[in-house]
């Protein structure tokens, strides 16, 4: 009797310390820990994209993967916010150079290089003068839009190692073309022309090659605003000589010449009368 109240007991126990380790593996994987999360960005600044990068499988085997394309035009238009820009981009061609350079970049091994445009959005283009995009020919508008490209990848963190005035695709006039960037609180970029003030509201797209940023205000350059630099005028001539300098060396150098001419002549043939007997003498010699 006592040996089966023992071995009751005992299978009691085992029956209790199973339960307990089975409930606290359980409410273990039920309760996974949690990561920390991560601290909030800048206010004012959307550091998401607007246009993702699309991502890209593993290669298949015994397989050359294909040279990346990424097209800017089909980029702004997912972001559904660019369509003056687009519209500019194809009208001056410029998007063929563009997307050429992309190509270029991706096919070199190196890691310099890439792109980096500064797109301002539909209601930044509002906020111009009336006409403002009319009264520009070509040439302008091409400058316009190269002002807002640099022939580099840079992205939001990278922005405080530029040095002002930074060099834009549109040329290195530092005081027709200047582009001044500042950064402050990490994200914040602002940035000036002399002519306007702008600031980058976000990123619309970003991969190791092309960074496409949001501004509030279309960068118009200085030489768009300024009146056009004048020729320098002619050197005046003064009204007492009526030549001019090319006649007065030409007549200088004219009267020497003869002068040493003369001077080479044999002293009789020097002068007029003495040249003119002379030259009786041998008519008449001639004839007879």
């Amino acid at each position: 009797m006592k040996k089966q109240q023992f071995f009751f007991s005992a299978s009691i126990l085992q029956i209790l310390i199973f339960t307990f380790f089975y409930f606290t593996t359980t409410s273990a994987q039920l309760s996974p820990v949690q990561a920390p999360q991560s601290s909030s960005p800048a206010p004012g600044f959307n550091t998401v994209p607007l246009v993702p990068v699309s991502p890209s499988g593993a290669p298949t085997p015994n397989i050359i993967p294909k040279t990346p394309s990424i097209d800017i035009i089909q980029i702004l238009k997912k972001a559904k916010r660019f369509s003056v820009l687009i519209r500019l981009l194809k009208t001056t061609q410029l998007i063929n150079q563009l997307n050429s350079q992309l190509v270029t970049t991706s096919a070199s091994s190196s890691d310099s290089g890439g792109l980096t445009l500064f797109a301002p959005e539909d209601s930044a283009f509002s906020k111009l003068k009336p006409g403002f995009l009319n009264s520009l020919n070509d040439r302008h508008k091409v400058e316009l839009l190269q002002f807002h490209t640099l022939s580099s990848f840079i992205t939001i963190s990278n922005f405080d190692t530029l040095t002002n005035p930074v060099q834009t695709q549109a040329g290195d006039d530092a005081k027709r073309l200047q582009l001044n960037v500042t950064t402050s609180g990490g994200s914040h970029v602002s940035m000036t022309t002399g002519a306007v003030n702008a600031t980058v509201t976000g990123t619309v797209y970003a991969d190791n090659k092309l960074a496409i940023y949001q501004v509030d205000k279309v960068l118009v350059p200085l030489d768009l605003v300024l009146p056009p630099a004048k020729a320098p005028a002619p050197t005046p001539v003064s009204k007492g000589d009526s030549s001019k300098p090319d006649d007065r060396s030409k007549s200088s150098s004219s009267t020497s010449k003869d002068d040493d001419e003369n001077n080479n002549l044999p002293s009789e043939a020097s002068s007029g009368s003495g040249y003119s007997n002379m030259k009786g003498m041998w008519l008449a010699l001639v004839v007879a």
